[in-house]
């Protein structure tokens, strides 16, 4: 662990995690967040006021990803991916290390860029679950401080390492796996699946619902679960995808709701973390910030952080959004909220 001397306070270890409560590298509100709004269409005024602060609220980290906010306690999570952790972030007292590790457990130094977790989300029963690069797979973290293992192989295969995930009101888990956790990505010698699936899990087996597309990343649903949106980090076709649900779960065809190779010519990055409004307006993270595009997919403007923007979520009563880009972790009140 090289934090050095912003550690104040002495480590709790327990099940081979550890929790550590943290000084906030440059935590709080800053007076100019860099972050501009454009607007491209009028409807995006009923959703950012005109008169809208981006407040950057966390710096100084490596790669922030995997927002989630935690209504129990009031505090938003989420994933710094390099250096294996997890941290948490409150209005009053700043950032704390939540968990570390936070996704690869192993004994042997890791030799890739990114070893821990990516997306986070809460189960029905408030269980923290993890998309694990390191360790490459979806785990739950129990009371005790200790894991389990959800899902990590598809027929009898380790998965290359799970990004992003999003249930479903049944209760499945549908989740992407490209293999940005590897040490090598793509060309990884361990790997041992040679394509990039999206699949949907429940305690009864794992499924298989498309391998379209080549490095499937952000996932999320529409209001009424029709839909399955998931964004292409492929910089040949830089695409979200808008999935029909079938009945029984499965996928049925695709249509193209944007493509974001002309922001991919303005920003560094790609296609990321998906979120839903409850008008089923999606922000979308890639090059550049957060992307919002109506239903039937108009552009409807952005918020520009100017740099490559991994997820975003929901938090405090539903109006507020959470984006992670960079080093940074910046949030906005809006005036449409998450379902």
């Amino acid at each position: 662990m090289k934090l050095g001397s912003r550690i104040q306070a002495a480590a709790l270890a327990g099940a081979g995690l550890l929790l550590v409560l943290l000084w906030a590298p440059r935590s709080g509100k800053t007076a100019d967040s860099g972050v501009t709004i454009e607007r491209k269409d009028a409807r995006l005024d009923a959703l950012i006021p005109k008169d809208a602060q981006v407040e950057r609220i966390v710096d100084g980290h490596d790669w922030v990803e995997g927002p989630l906010w935690d209504r129990t306690t009031g505090s938003l999570l989420f994933s710094d991916i390099p250096r294996n952790s997890i941290y948490r972030w409150k209005q009053q007292g700043g950032i704390a290390l939540f968990l570390k590790p936070s996704g690869y457990t192993g004994s042997a130094p890791f030799l890739g860029p990114e070893p821990g977790s990516n997306g986070l989300l809460f189960d029905r029963e408030g269980r923290l679950i993890l998309c694990e690069h390191g360790d490459r797979r979806i785990a739950r973290l129990e009371s005790d401080g200790s894991k389990t293992t959800l899902v990590d192989r598809y027929q009898g295969r380790r998965l290359n390492s799970p990004n992003d995930a999003a249930f479903k009101s049944s209760g499945e888990l549908y989740f992407t796996d490209p293999p940005f956790g590897l040490p090598k990505s793509f060309d990884d010698p361990g790997r041992e699946l040679d394509f990039c699936g999206v699949y949907r899990w429940s305690p009864e087996g794992l499924t298989l619902l498309t391998r379209e597309l080549a490095a499937p990343n952000g996932i999320a649903f529409s209001p009424d679960e029709g839909t399955l949106y998931l964004s292409n980090a492929d910089p040949k076709r830089p695409v979200v995808l808008a999935f029909e649900v079938k009945p029984a779960g499965t996928l049925g065809v695709s249509r193209v709701l944007f493509d974001a190779t002309p922001f991919l010519r303005r920003w560094p990055g790609g296609p990321d973390g998906l979120k839903v409004d409850r008008h089923g307006n999606l922000f979308a993270a890639g090059p550049g910030g957060i992307h919002v595009f109506a239903p039937d997919g108009t552009h409807l403007g952005s918020l520009i952080t100017g740099s490559a923007t991994g997820n975003c979520a929901w938090g405090e009563d539903g109006s507020t959004l959470f984006i992670t880009s960079g080093h940074s972790v910046y949030r906005i009140r809006l005036t449409t909220r998450g379902w």
